[in-house]
């Protein structure tokens, strides 16, 4: 791998195997991160990155795109009979790029907008003020009864009559329950206004068939193809067949310039993984392992974000555990296991310290980790959140996760032999 780059410039070499070995020996639990496999790899670096393009299949702005129409053609038709679309544009660059996009299509400024509550599961790109998109659209918001931890359906209806939007946005960053897309569209529709799903964290769920698709239900549905998808760092938009040509047209020329064709052609690779067994196989397992590992922590004495899980990612309120968000995120980094600090609903500390950590269970899964090792792990956890800054400790719970994480390469020896 990088036998070039290991000549020409070998510190940067050094920081790439640098990076390598860290994947390799580390257990990886980080909800929006995935193992990509290496066809995707070699076809994001390919020669597709040689070729500038703007426009679409039959109307492109420049010349020499006879081949690179077959590719976006080829990779549109994979997608929309993988995800029984209507329509697909998978020009956006990311998932956030994909709801930009969405926006483009069908808002105009100070349009208003309900979107889930960041704090409560929802997405930067969905309305919050640290975000440049509520500067340009009115944005309100719905969440969750602090009850439960489930999204309050009733709540958002009241609020939609309330506030009429033009969008109502659904899907979530941090959300470990499956939404009710059918009531989503149903609202919209009451309102009058459109319908949006962004299911980035839960694409490739949906992909396998694991879970219930949102498009059937609604307007638009954005994603990146990351996370559950394991596929290369971009976006795409599905949509309604009315909708194709607003969508369209909102993709280019309204938001974005010259498409990246070397991840469209990793993306067009994956949309064919993706209808395989093996990959349908791995999405089955996410599930069985987020679940089993519920009980798990619950076992310890970890309070859950809803009581459990019915995706890849589990959110943990750490409150009872007496240790921070951030602490936790710190002290498990130093001992090999990575995750993310998370705010919970109503969290009393800042989105820099939080009271929880968001734990996905993808990665692990796709390196061959089942229930025998998720139950070393959480054990691994606990003894951490029972002693985080004791070095002693936090040094034999990493030899204990690297003997785990050992038997499963995270690519097979010769992966990358020419």
């Amino acid at each position: 791998m990088l036998r070039h780059v290991k000549v020409s410039d070998p510190e940067l070499y050094g920081l790439t195997e640098e990076e390598l070995d860290r994947q390799e020996h580390n257990i990886e639990m980080i909800a929006s991160e995935s193992t990509v496999p290496p066809e995707i790899m070699e076809l994001a670096g390919s020669i597709w990155t040689n070729k500038t393009l703007e426009g679409y299949p039959g109307a492109r702005f420049q010349a020499g795109s006879e081949v690179a129409d077959k590719l976006e053609t080829l990779a549109n038709e994979r997608a929309m009979k993988l995800y029984h679309a209507d329509h697909v544009n998978i020009q956006p660059y990311s998932g956030t790029t994909a709801n930009y996009v969405v926006y483009a299509s069908v808002l105009d400024p100070g349009d208003r907008v309900l979107a889930m509550r960041l704090d409560q599961g929802g997405h930067l790109s969905h309305g919050s003020k640290a975000n440049w998109m509520s500067k340009q659209y009115d944005f309100d918001f719905y969440g969750v009864d602090l009850e439960t931890g489930l999204i309050d359906y009733d709540a958002m209806e009241a609020k939609a009559k309330e506030f009429k939007p033009k969008l109502i946005i659904a899907g979530a960053s941090s959300y470990p329950r499956l939404i009710d897309y059918k009531r989503v569209g149903e609202i919209a529709k009451e309102v009058g206004a459109y319908s949006m799903v962004d299911m980035a964290h839960v694409a490739g769920l949906v992909a396998a068939g694991v879970i219930e698709s949102p498009i059937p239900y609604v307007d638009f549905v954005s994603s990146s193809t990351t996370k559950t998808m394991c596929s290369a760092r971009s976006g795409m938009v599905f949509c309604k067949k009315e909708f194709a040509k607003k969508l369209d047209h909102g993709v280019f020329p309204g938001s974005l310039g010259s498409m990246h064709l070397t991840t469209m052609a990793a993306k067009c690779w994956s949309f064919k993984y993706a209808a395989s067994d093996e990959f349908k196989a791995i999405m089955k397992q996410v599930l069985v392992n987020s679940k089993f590992m519920c009980g798990e922590l619950k076992k310890h004495g970890f309070d859950l974000v809803c009581g459990t899980s019915d995706n890849h990612l589990i959110v943990v309120d750490l409150r009872s555990k007496g240790v921070t968000g951030r602490t936790m995120q710190t002290s498990l980094d130093k001992a090999g296991i990575t995750v993310s600090k998370q705010q919970i609903p109503d969290d009393p500390a800042s989105p820099m310290v939080t009271s929880g950590i968001r734990i996905g269970l993808t990665s692990i899964t796709q390196r061959g980790l089942k229930e025998p090792e998720i139950v070393k792990i959480v054990d691994l956890i606990d003894r951490v959140a029972a002693d985080p800054e004791n070095e002693a400790v936090l040094a034999q719970v990493k030899k204990e996760a690297n003997a785990i994480i050992a038997d499963f390469p995270l690519y097979p020896a010769g992966t990358f032999d020419d």
